[in-house]
């Protein structure tokens, strides 16, 4: 059986490979499972001193939640550590810096895993974007309230209200990324840089991230946010423009929104 997610260590880095590029690396809970154990792992062995998480394959970084799974009922979460979040990502901060290294479509929890890591770099070929709007739905991983505090607010605004996606250049330019290579080199760029962070004392350096996060005993303090996106995003689901939205997706038509 292929494993959802691949784990590599190179030298001081923890390389974190999502692996289901048939289902354009969308995440199930084998991938939030696997993704959120290495992060325990990351985070508990000394020798370790960064992560990077990629995408197999050249189309996709993450595709967000499996729609499909979702459609027949699946949880999508690590069974028993669903507070890690989406991809047992989001909501589960580590001392040790994060890289994603995004290697194609990044588009809604794709982006989201972006947003809740440390750095990132991108190949050329990437697109960013929380297109849940245009599906009756908002980016109920984190996007919607972390897009505002990493990029400038109008620019993170526009993104979040049109759900019009941004390319790599565009990205760099915002502030979303750290860095855009040629899509051949980004697994290479990122590791390049988490090299370069591994370099440094390592007790200092996660004492420096856990102060510019405000990460205590392996929180942040955004409760608040994540209780209104929960509060939110219960009365959206239930609404009939989401059922309109997910058809007129899948009918490849103009959605009728009726807001109820």
């Amino acid at each position: 059986m292929v494993s959802a997610v691949l784990v590599e260590r190179r030298d001081h880095v923890l390389v974190v490979v999502i692996n289901r590029p048939q289902a354009m690396n969308a995440v199930d809970a084998a991938v939030s499972t696997g993704v959120g154990e290495a992060l325990v792992r990351a985070d508990t062995d000394p020798e370790i001193r960064a992560v990077v998480l990629t995408g197999a394959g050249e189309r996709a970084f993450c595709a967000g939640a499996d729609l499909k799974a979702i459609g027949r009922g699946e949880n999508i979460f690590a069974p028993g550590h669903e507070d890690w979040g989406l991809a047992g990502y989001v909501r589960h901060p580590i001392s040790k810096p994060t890289i994603a290294a995004v290697n194609g479509f990044a588009l809604g929890g794709g982006t989201e895993l972006v947003l809740a890591s440390d750095l990132a770099v991108a190949a050329e070929t990437a697109t960013f974007g929380l297109p849940e709007v245009a599906r009756g739905l908002f980016a109920a991983a984190g996007g919607a309230f972390r897009l505002p505090e990493q990029l400038p607010r109008k620019v993170a605004m526009e993104m979040i209200l049109t759900g019009e996606p941004v390319t790599a250049a565009r990205a760099l330019e915002v502030g979303l990324v750290n860095r855009v290579v040629p899509a051949e080199q980004v697994l290479d760029a990122a590791l390049a840089l988490a090299e370069r962070i591994a370099a440094n004392a390592p007790l200092a350096v996660q004492a420096s991230k856990r102060v510019a996060l405000g990460l205590v005993d392996g929180r942040i303090d955004d409760d608040a946010a994540w209780d209104l996106t929960h509060r939110e995003i219960m009365g959206v689901a239930r609404t009939a423009d989401v059922r309109e939205g997910t058809l007129a997706f899948a009918e490849k038509r103009t959605p009728r929104w009726q807001a109820r």
